[in-house]
Formats: structure tokens, sequence, C-alpha cells
């Protein structure tokens, strides 16, 4: 009688706890899609489904909200005074407005920009920016590994810290979760200023390691900035194995954007530290002979209007003729969804650039259920060969060229942190898309139906779409 007494009361537990997480997932989901999710999936499976949302779920909670709220009100006057001297950006041909308003800063001009097309190009010029720096060099990292890669930006950090340059270092709590603690104990040594592992303010706070900061910044004196897709390790050049050759891009940016990038490192910093260091950066730019008109678009779970979403919605609807992108996952909100197949009906040239090769079997297979819509729309989609595809590129007509850390799937445009750095000129928008068109002449087109692709991606990739909010 006991145990049937008590399993009833663990019975009963359960279901209360599962309606209770089902009514805070319908009050606080960004989409009604995740809230149905989870609502289905707490009441349908409560002993599976708790422990999950407990993990994923719930991603608009107070305390992290207004923490993040936090730093971003210690940068406002920084924020300010970047816009305030932007306000002589050039003419152009698009209607900047919806990118000024998700980047929360207006478009500059004076910038330069240099496509870095593979690891040893983004490496080379990497380290020779960190070697010539003189004041300071912010680092910042999804992914970061204490291999032969990782070990030459961890000398060159030692060595930068040791004729006087202070060096500001931060990675991801998830992403970098395998990094020895070795390796940051020899760059403390150093003297580098580096966030304790004992800080726990972000991913893991609460059990919530939904919330990634995916960002890959790198600035030297406040001069030279870098962001992009290649993160530290050996793959990133084509030493592993099992991805080959790894196809991804990284900007090199000088001129006024370099001063915002710098300030999503401030307010990322702030926010796990509550240590600001604005008063302790250059803010002065040195403007660029090439003058591209230019923003830093640096979104995160933080956003009220999930800006990560919006961009990619207003870059595409804004195109006249063509729209050319390329991630390495494709699991886009309805909102992308339906503004790349509006595209593809009006006629425009739409194409996207996805790995064959496989990393994350998730967001791979839950890719195959949005295909048939597109195709049936004009939409082309193509399949790099040439091994792995990382880069995260877009361009829009002759006007709009984009690159950075955040894909076209879900986790990018509302639960990582992420940053993307937009141009509006014809020559940026002319080297994204000779780039691009180069990886599409390494690329095959898709054309098999679903109902046309092997057994297991017919029955499973409808059920892998079902995850797509948190992939």
């Amino acid at each position: 009688m006991f145990w049937i007494i008590l399993s009833t009361a663990a019975l009963a537990a359960t279901w209360t706890a599962a309606g209770l997480a089902a009514l805070s997932a319908a009050r606080t989901a960004r989409t009604p899609q995740g809230a149905i999710g989870w609502v289905v999936f707490l009441l349908a499976a409560p002993v599976a489904a708790l422990p999950a949302y407990m993990i994923f779920g719930h991603h608009r909670f107070k305390g992290y909200w207004k923490a993040r709220r936090g730093a971003e009100q210690a940068v406002i006057p920084t924020r300010n005074y970047t816009t305030a001297r932007s306000q002589d950006a050039p003419e152009v041909a698009v209607n900047t407005a919806p990118f000024e308003a998700i980047a929360g800063m207006n478009v500059s001009r004076g910038n330069g920009m240099t496509l870095l097309i593979n690891g040893q190009e983004t490496f080379s010029s990497i380290f020779e920016a960190i070697e010539n720096a003189r004041e300071y060099i912010l680092v910042q990292y999804y992914i970061l590994r204490a291999d032969s890669l990782g070990r030459q930006l961890q000398a060159r950090l030692i060595a930068a810290a040791g004729r006087g340059v202070t060096v500001w270092f931060m990675t991801d709590s998830i992403g970098s979760r395998k990094l020895p603690r070795g390796y940051t104990r020899a760059l403390e040594a150093a003297g580098v200023k580096l966030i304790d592992a004992s800080v726990r303010r972000g991913p893991w706070h609460r059990l919530r390691i939904n919330f990634r900061n995916h960002r890959k910044t790198v600035i030297a004196d406040g001069r030279i900035g870098f962001t992009g897709g290649l993160n530290i390790g050996e793959e990133y050049i084509g030493l592993s194995p099992a991805f080959g050759p790894w196809r991804d891009t990284h900007v090199r940016l000088t001129g006024p954007v370099v001063q915002q990038l710098q300030l999503a490192f401030a307010e990322d910093w702030h926010w796990r530290t509550q240590k600001p260091i604005l008063d302790l950066l250059n803010w002065e730019s040195e403007q660029s002979l090439q003058d591209r008109p230019a923003v830093i678009a640096a979104t995160g779970p933080g956003d009220g209007t999930g800006d990560g979403s919006m961009l990619y919605f207003s870059a595409i609807t804004a195109a006249q003729h063509r729209v050319w992108l390329a991630s390495p996952y494709f699991v886009p909100d309805q909102d992308v969804f339906a503004a790349l197949k509006h595209a593809g009906l009006r006629g425009l040239d739409v194409r996207i650039l996805l790995p064959e090769t496989i990393d994350h079997y998730l967001p791979w297979l839950a890719s195959f259920a949005y295909f048939d819509e597109l195709r049936d729309a004009g939409v082309r989609i193509l399949r790099y060969q040439g091994g792995f595809m990382h880069q995260k590129c877009f361009v829009i007509d002759n006007t709009i060229a984009g690159a950075g850390t955040a894909n076209l799937d879900n986790r990018s445009f509302r639960l990582n942190f992420e940053t993307m750095v937009l141009f509006f000129d014809q020559e940026s928008a002319a080297e994204v898309a000779a780039m691009l068109a180069g990886d599409f002449r390494r690329a095959t087109e898709l054309s098999l139906p679903l109902d046309r692709q092997k057994l297991s991606i017919r029955l499973l990739a409808p059920v892998a779409r079902l995850l797509s909010p948190v992939l």
C-alpha cells in the first residue's frame, strides 16, 4: 500500500510539474511553434520532457534577461558615441533603417574589408595583427582547442603580454568546455586577463546551457578587427581526417566598424565579470581609403525582437534580383522561410549553399524537411562538395554583403550570441559574390525530393524538424 501511495504521489507531482512547465512555455516561448512543441512534449512525455525543459526551455527567464540588459545599459554611452560619429554615412542604394535598428548603431563610412577565405589566410592575418599590437588585444572564441593551432595562439598572446600589451581573453563555457585548465593557467601566469572558470553567469547558470556565445572576435589596438566563421582548432586549417578541406570565411576589418565590434566584446566582458573595460579601450578610429559603408549587428537572446532572424529577413526582402546565401546549417524560422519562398516566387535568383558533409546530424537531417517547398518556389539548393563548408555569408543584389558567425537556423536566430558585419557598397557585394560563385562551381544542385531520398531521411527528417526551435 505504501508503494502504491508513493508512486501515485510521484505521478501526480510529475504531472503537476509538467502542467506548470507547459504554462510557463506557453507564456515565455518566443514563437507559437516553440510554445506548441514544448506544451505537447511536456504533457505527452513529462518524465523525458521535464529535464529537457529545465536545460533547453524557458529561455526568457527574468534573471538572465535583466543581467544582459544591465550589461547593455553599461555600454550605452559608448554606443551613443559611436552612433553619433556615424552620422555622415553616405547615401546607399538600399534602406539601411532596419539594419541600423537591429544593430543599435548607424552605418558608418571609412571602413576597410579584406575577405579571408580559408584557415591559412585567416590565422596568418590574425597572428600578424597580434604580433604587431602595441596597446591591447581582445580575443573571444566559441571553440578553442589546445591543439597545435591553439598553442600557436597561446604563444603569441603570452609574447604580447610579455612586451606590455594588455590582453583580454574569453571563451564560451559550452563550446570550449574541453579546453584544459593548464592552457588558461599559462595565459594567466603571463598576465593575460581572462574570465575565471568559476564564474557561472553564463550558459551553465541554472542549467540553462541553451545560451551560447558563438562569436569569434579578435581586435588589435581598436584599429584592426576580425570576425567570421573560424574557431581555433586544427580542423579549421584542414587537418581533420573526418572533414578534410575546411571551407570558411573570415573578414579583416579596419575603420569605425572596428569600434562597433569591440563594443560587443566590452558588453560580453561586462556581462560575465561585472568589470567595465570601456575606458581602457581606444574609441578613435582611423579612416580606410576603401571607404565602405558598414555596420556591426551583434545579436543575442537578450534582444526583444528576434533580431537574428530579422536581420536575414530584412536582407532577403530587400532583394530585387539576387539572394545568395551560404550556411553550414539550414533550420530557418517561419519568417525567414517565408521570405525565401517569396523571393523565389518573385523570380529572383535565390541560391542556398549548404555542405554535403555532416558534422551535426540533427540539423543536417532537419534541413531536408524544408527543401521541397523551397524548390517548388524556385529556390536552388546547392550542396558543397569540396570538403566541409562552414561559412556564414550572403550577398543581396549588388548592394548588400554580409559575413560573420550567424547560421541560418533558429539557434543562431534566437539562442546564440552572434556577430554579423554588413556592407552596403558595390565593391563588397562584388567580392562576396565572386567568392560564392567559385563555391557554387564546387557544388551540386539538390534535385531529389524528400520522398525519393533514402529511407532514413524520408522517415526522420520531418521528426527532426519538430526540434527546430533548438537546432
